[in-house]
Parts: C-alpha cells; sequence; structure tokens
C-alpha cells in the first residue's frame, strides 16, 4: 500500500482469547504496513482457551506459554474485553459495523459423538466435559462424574484420552501441587477407580500419543502400564512408519516386555477394538466393543476391520475422547461434517471482512505452537486483501474511537465488563491464594466470584 494512504488505523476485532486469538492479535500488531488497533473479545471472564481450561494441570511447562500472551497483551494498541458473548451481548453484525475486520477464532468447542446405542447413558460422559471440569471451566464446574466403580473406560488414541486416563489415575499428592480444580481434587481423591483402560480403534502404530505423553505416565501415576504384546508383535508396515509412530511403538513394547508393578490406579492401554454399545440398567454397566483386524491398502494407509468377535467389558464410566468439534457461528457458513468454518487461507468463504484461524479455521489438530503458522497465515490473507483492495474499510474522521467509545458501548451491552485491569485482578488473586501451598495457582471457577474480583467488589482473601 502507497505510503500517506492510511490516515487512521486499521482495527480489527479477534474473537476467542485462546492460542489462535493471541497469535493472531501477535501477527497485526507485528507488521508494519499499516498502524493498527487489535480489540480481543472473550466470551468468559478469563483469557488463554485451552491453555487456561485445556492443557492437563499436571503440565505446567505447556502454561508457560501464557508469558508470551501476557506481552501480547500489553502492548499499546491491544485491548482485551472479556464476559462478552457474540451473539448474545452483542451482535456479529454490530461487530462488522465497528471494525474493519473481524477475525474469529473461537476454537472447537464441542465433542464428536460415538453414534451408538446406550451413548447417553448416565455415566457416558465426553472427555471435552471433564477435562473442562477438572480445570475449572466455568461451564463445567457443577457436573459431577461417577467415581464409585473399579474401572473407567476411556475411547480415544491420542493426547486427551492419556490426559484423562493420567489424570484419573495421579496419585493425589501428586494434583495437589497443580493448578487443578479444588473440586476435582477432592471428587478424585475419594475415587475408587483401580484401572482405567485406554482404548484405540485401530493399532498401537496408529495412535495419535506424543511420545513424551506416553513415557510420562508410570512418573506421572505412581504406576504401571498394562499394554498387550500380542497387538504389539507384528505391526502392518512398520517399515514405512514415521518416525513418532515407530518411538510410540518403542515405549508401548516397553511396557509390554517389562511392565512395572502397578499401583493402586495403573491403565490398561488396548488397540484394534472399537465401540459397537454401551448397555446399563439406568446407567452404565458395561460397554461392547468390536474386535478389528487391520488392513493396508496401496498407499499404506492403515484401516480397521470388524472381524465379528465382540468383547464385553464391565464399567461404570465411559469417557468419550474421540475428538472435538467447532460450533457454527450465526450468518456465517459451516462445513458440518468437518466442524469448520470454509475459508480460504482463512478469509471465510462467501463474506467479506470476516475471517478464522485456529482450530474453527483448520479443524482440531496439531499443538498449541500450530496455531501461530495458521493464525499469521490468515493474517497474511487479511493484508493481501487490504492490499488488493478486497479488504474495504470504514470511513471514518482521524481518530479512533474517540472517547473510547467501544467500551463505553459495550459496557451499556455488558455492565460486567472485564478488561485487560480486571482480569490482572484476577490472576493476582488465584496466584496468590495458591501460594501458601505451593500451587502455581488456585482457580476461581464461578463466574460471579471471577467478577467480584475482576470488577473490585471481592478481595481474594474474601472470596
Amino acid at each position: 500500500m502507497p505510503e500517506g494512504t492510511v490516515t487512521v488505523p486499521l482495527t480489527v476485532a479477534v474473537v476467542g482469547s485462546g492460542p489462535s486469538g493471541f497469535y493472531a492479535a501477535s501477527s497485526l500488531l507485528e507488521q508494519t504496513a499499516v498502524p493498527i488497533r487489535v480489540d480481543m473479545y472473550e466470551r468468559l471472564a478469563t483469557p488463554w482457551g485451552l491453555v487456561r481450561s485445556g492443557v492437563a494441570p499436571d503440565h505446567p511447562k505447556i502454561k508457560t506459554v501464557s508469558g508470551v500472551y501476557a506481552a501480547i497483551a500489553a502492548h499499546e494498541n491491544f485491548r482485551f474485553f472479556g464476559n462478552v458473548h457474540i451473539g448474545r451481548d452483542v451482535t456479529r453484525e454490530e461487530l462488522t459495523a465497528r471494525y474493519d475486520a473481524v477475525l474469529y477464532a473461537v476454537g472447537a468447542q464441542s465433542d464428536r459423538r460415538l453414534g451408538i446405542p446406550g451413548e447417553d447413558l448416565p455415566g457416558s460422559e465426553s472427555a471435552v466435559d471433564f477435562v473442562g471440569w477438572y480445570n475449572g471451566h466455568p461451564d463445567y464446574a457443577d457436573l459431577t462424574f461417577d467415581f464409585s466403580g473399579e474401572r473407567a473406560v476411556v475411547i480415544g488414541a491420542g493426547n486427551v484420552a492419556l490426559d484423562v486416563a493420567r489424570i484419573l489415575c495421579s496419585p493425589h499428592e501428586r494434583l495437589s501441587r497443580t493448578d487443578i480444580a479444588d473440586h476435582a481434587l477432592a471428587a478424585l481423591k475419594e475415587s475408587s477407580i483401580t484401572e482405567v483402560m485406554v482404548v484405540g480403534r485401530r493399532g498401537a502404530a496408529q495412535g495419535a500419543f506424543t511420545t513424551p505423553e506416553l513415557k510420562e505416565l508410570p512418573e506421572f501415576t505412581g504406576s504401571g502400564v498394562d499394554v498387550d504384546p500380542a497387538v504389539l508383535a507384528d505391526q502392518l508396515g512398520e517399515d514405512a512408519l514415521s518416525r513418532p509412530a515407530k518411538r510410540n511403538l518403542a515405549v508401548l513394547r516397553g511396557y509390554a516386555a517389562t511392565p512395572t508393578a502397578k499401583g493402586a490406579r495403573h491403565i490398561t492401554m488396548r488397540f484394534q477394538r472399537t465401540p459397537v454399545e454401551i448397555r446399563g440398567d439406568g446407567r452404565v454397566e458395561e460397554i461392547v466393543f468390536a474386535r478389528n483386524a487391520l488392513r493396508i491398502d496401496d498407499e499404506g494407509w492403515v484401516s480397521a476391520v470388524d472381524t465379528g468377535e465382540r468383547e464385553t467389558v464391565a464399567t461404570s464410566l465411559v469417557l468419550r475422547a474421540v475428538g472435538y468439534r467447532g460450533v457454527a457461528i450465526d450468518g456465517l457458513p459451516f462445513d458440518e461434517r468437518r466442524g469448520v468454518i470454509p475459508n480460504d487461507e482463512g478469509r471465510i468463504q462467501g463474506v467479506e471482512r470476516e475471517y478464522v484461524a485456529g482450530w474453527i479455521k483448520r479443524g482440531p489438530t496439531g499443538i498449541i505452537g500450530t496455531n501461530k503458522k495458521c493464525a499469521a497465515e490468515s493474517v497474511a490473507r487479511l493484508f493481501a486483501d487490504l492490499e488488493a483492495g478486497a479488504l474495504h474499510r470504514h470511513e471514518r474522521g482521524i481518530a479512533f474511537d474517540p472517547g473510547n467509545e467501544i467500551e463505553t458501548w459495550l459496557r451499556g451491552r455488558q455492565p460486567h465488563l472485564v478488561t485487560e485491569q480486571g482480569w490482572q485482578l484476577i490472576d493476582a488473586a488465584e496466584r496468590s491464594i495458591g501460594e501458601p501451598s505451593g500451587r502455581p495457582r488456585v482457580k476461581l471457577v464461578m463466574t460471579d466470584k471471577l467478577l467480584d474480583i475482576a470488577l473490585n467488589r471481592q478481595s481474594a482473601a474474601t472470596r
């Protein structure tokens, strides 16, 4: 864009304050082609998305990325507006009327279902709900889970399945040093579960686990990992496996060959099984699996084929960890099959000045760092559209937001607006509560308590 053609800042609203939202804000603020202002909107009173409410509490190193987000939030051209529900407090149309562009980084807020009989019985739960519950997400704080049985079954072969299994099996003393929600800490302490069975549909080599998560299981749970050596002996296409898959196989074979002595609670890993029915009289009592054989096609893809054999496993708790799924936004296109908003490198198809980044753009894949490249691509597309004249800016005077009109407008819609200053009060309060017991923080999980702190209505000591 020729120098001198822009006299007022480009204004962008980022909806969602998880990793993809903050990385998008960073990419926007780092560019030097035009002056820019970024306002971030968040439905909850607290930012950071899955870093706060998805990353397992016993993985504090992963959460240190929040320091990067805090630095972004400190930028003079950035504002945070929390406790604002787009679609309820303000409409999507009202945002697009006030900003040159809107970028949605709302993640994947729902879960994928198994689609089998009995899935809705009490005791059959979503891992999305369970993760939100033990991480203190306000939407899930009032949930209860039945830990009275001896076995829990986790359906899934990815890191979320391992997170869930590990939390269920971890000693109380270990969890009590983390930022796990207090209600979860108390409930898990009284758990009667002694075995958590993690079940994958295909083979051990096709699991989506990362090797560090597999390797840490005995250390973190203080127990062994039971793996059937028979399913590890002959892996289809093993020579052509990726390095991560080969590393995972090596770890699993180590567990199978020299199992650690099992403690009070332990993890069992089973493969080549597909759940076909959940049974029980009024609640979960057992789950039925189809036993699978593996087939490999000419392109090297390994698929699971039902052999007709069935296996029934007694359990009182089934946790479905088969994937997250995006949720549609009113007025925007949505791909129901993939659970994403259709887009071209981040620009939403069929609309102007609206973009996506993160899981709502590409689906629930990758790790936290993957969102950085994804967000940068979306921002690059936004600026390419601006340069090409495809992003039509609003006509304004020289000043942007004179008299802080946007914040005034928001407070009229949401009197309990949480700004960056309000979040810092929450952050400081949680850290101060956790400090005496050596915990990184004690999360305030109820929205009214969070707002009391953010709006200076109540001190941490009187929470």
